[in-house]
């Protein structure tokens, strides 16, 4: 039997269509900050979650932060495994994409059940003080358009408002070091080269996984990290 659909199915459709379009057009006026070319897959988003479902117990709320939630692909996929108690975080610079992420709490059937636990905060990560402790944080921010120097202050204050035995999930896109080595200027792939490697020791340090998923445009890795418990 097929399944019946729902009342809400078209107003998501419309969101995410919505999203997609928002998403394109500020990806091509501020590439830096934005760093995709799409909004992240459902796949992906599932997977930057693992550990908002997978909890070591179940019964204890989390305390959620997304850094550069854009359009809200994987805002989406936090708010609807998010339980009683949980709290979510969403932080974005970009006005536009603040402007639509507010608007999803009030309007989106994803978003409206947790809206009131739920934070929008129009600021660049770090500048959101070290006042609260994380027990799961999951980071869009486009590593590979970033300098080693500013790679490194994001990671340092990650873990530092992460909790003890918490994790950071984050991504970045398969094969592009190789592609800027063929077709980037030599300064570009310097800096691009340079980020790698501050991402790969922390990775070295602290991860406890990594997954492909080849379901996004482009293709990308996971990295997972967990902060040790002394």
């Amino acid at each position: 039997m097929a399944a019946t659909q729902t009342s809400s199915d078209p107003l998501r459709l419309e969101h995410r269509l919505r999203d997609a379009g928002l998403f394109i057009r500020q990806a091509l006026q501020t590439f830096r900050a934005t760093g995709a070319v799409a909004p992240s897959s459902s796949t992906l988003a599932n997977a930057l979650t693992r550990y908002i479902t997978e909890r070591d117990d179940p019964s204890a709320p989390l305390s959620i932060l997304e850094a550069g939630s854009g359009t809200g692909p994987v805002s989406r996929a936090i708010a609807t495994h998010m339980r009683d108690g949980d709290t979510f975080d969403m932080v974005e610079p970009n006005e536009q994409f603040v402007t639509r992420l507010n608007g999803l709490l009030e309007t989106d059937p994803d978003f409206t059940p947790v809206a009131d636990r739920t934070t929008v905060h129009q600021a660049l990560v770090t500048d959101l003080g070290t006042d609260r402790r994380f027990d799961v944080i999951v980071s869009g921010l486009p590593f590979a358009n970033f300098t080693a120097d500013e790679v490194r202050t994001i990671m340092e204050y990650y873990f530092t408002v992460l909790r003890p035995g918490g994790h950071l999930s984050f991504f970045g896109y398969l094969y592009t070091k190789q592609v800027k080595a063929v077709i980037a200027p030599r300064a570009d792939y310097l800096r691009q080269a340079q980020s790698g490697w501050v991402v790969d020791e922390w990775v070295d340090r602290y991860g406890v996984g990594r997954e492909r998923v080849f379901r996004n445009l482009p293709p990308a890795w996971i990295f997972h990290l967990r902060k040790p418990l002394d």
